[in-house]
């Protein structure tokens, strides 16, 4: 028999930062110590109206003292009623039926087995560098790195990966980029993927742990065409990208392309657990009985907590706040490209910003990390992204001031200073 001893977290969850966190308010996160920090990862793009928003707080906690867990296919509840209404007004076209689950992962998993029922077809096409999720079967639609993957092999089958118009990464022009793009899928139709086998696309608006490389209009309008064209499916990851980040309420919306199915997460709740998938009813209606569910999903608590971050959003500006501070965000660091050869590329929109590494034109992961871990020692905390972890990412929740964004630039600039 065994003595016992204390538990600790797994060994493979690698920390970003070495910060202890005691609260958050709004922008700051206050350590152990008492020491504030500006928090320019939001927890991966999650605390959007900032950390415990009152009205947030006030939501939860009212709701806990009513009902904590409703299992939503068991009994109903009001929070999850009212915000499939609020959240049915903001979907895109006539898309108005919602699944609800607790991570992104989930509703990746979940649009992918809708776009199979609906259509009867097995295959989906995704794009080089996105992220889906870590799960069986949207790590198998994941291509933003092999760490995802890694040791899992063989993974789902039915997945066929299409290049994405990076134009920085490929050295060509954002047309080049495109055009070479769209007949590579072209051509991917004609030799690894018949369209009447081919269910749908599932595209990031905005590649998230890819880098932060935003797609285009034109190009997503070579996606809606095909789609339209073989009566597939296109699907839009807006995990990261969307619920105001980059300055529209949705990223694809700045593309002007029009969605089957929209995956959301992330910022939804302002830190609790919740994704949903959303398609029209008749799309949806096409999923086979028994194909959407689970325990958590839905919860009562995090739906009211959505629906206050709804209120926030809307009361206070937020989607317009993330594209004024995006704007000079991105002034100040296209700045700091003018003078440092080490930045390749700014990119992104709104309050989703990268900024790529480099050292003689090749991804340089190792200065990202040093920038950060001298970012943190000065009080602001930063994440990287991209295949060599090579992109700094800027994703500060949307209730970020201008002198806010002043402090956190200055202290980049401040990294770069020390690392060149």
């Amino acid at each position: 028999m065994t003595a016992n001893r204390p538990g600790h977290l797994s060994p493979l969850l690698k920390q970003a930062t070495g910060v202890v966190a005691e609260r958050g308010e709004g922008c700051y996160i206050i350590d152990t110590e008492g020491r504030r920090h500006l928090d320019f990862t939001a927890g991966i793009g999650v605390t959007s109206t900032g950390h415990c928003h009152p009205k947030v707080v006030a939501a939860a906690q009212e709701q806990v003292g009513k009902l904590i867990h409703g299992q939503y296919t068991t009994i109903m509840h009001k929070p999850i009623q009212e915000l499939s209404a609020r959240l049915g007004e903001k979907m895109p076209g006539d898309i108005d039926a919602l699944f609800y689950a607790s991570a992104g992962t989930e509703a990746a998993e979940s649009a992918m087995r809708l776009m199979r029922h609906a259509t009867g077809r097995p295959n989906i096409v995704v794009f080089h560098g996105g992220f889906h999720g870590r799960t069986m079967g949207a790590a198998s639609l994941t291509t933003s790195g092999t760490a995802y993957t890694a040791g899992l092999q063989p993974l789902m089958g039915g997945v066929v990966v299409a290049p994405f118009p990076n134009a920085f990464r490929y050295g060509w022009s954002e047309e080049e980029a495109t055009d070479f793009c769209l007949r590579e899928l072209d051509f991917i139709f004609q030799t690894l993927s018949s369209p009447k086998d081919t269910a749908g696309m599932l595209i990031e608006p905005i590649q998230g742990e890819g880098g932060f490389v935003p797609a285009n209009a034109r190009f997503m309008a070579g996606l809606r065409e095909r789609c339209d064209h073989h009566d597939m499916l296109l699907g839009i990851d807006e995990v990261q990208s969307g619920y105001g980040r980059t300055g529209r309420f949705w990223c694809h919306s700045h593309f002007d392309v029009q969605p089957d199915i929209v995956m959301t997460a992330k910022g939804l709740a302002s830190g609790f657990p919740l994704s949903a998938c959303a398609a029209p009813q008749h799309i949806m209606e096409k999923g086979w009985p028994g194909s959407q569910g689970g325990t958590y999903g839905g919860n009562a608590v995090a739906c009211a907590a959505a629906l206050a971050t709804l209120d926030v959003i809307e009361e206070e500006g937020l989607v317009e706040n993330a594209a004024a501070q995006g704007a000079h965000l991105k002034d100040r660091l296209d700045a700091l490209k003018d003078k440092h050869s080490c930045i390749g590329d700014v990119r992104g929109k709104g309050l989703m910003m990268g900024a790529e590494i480099q050292k003689d034109g090749v991804p340089d992961g190792d200065r990202a990390e040093q920038i950060v871990k001298i970012c943190e020692s000065h009080g602001l905390l930063l994440l990287r992204c991209g295949p060599g972890k090579q992109v700094v990412r800027w994703l500060p929740p949307l209730v970020v001031t201008a002198a806010q964004v002043d402090e956190a630039v200055d202290i980049f600039a401040k990294a770069l200073d020390a690392t060149g």
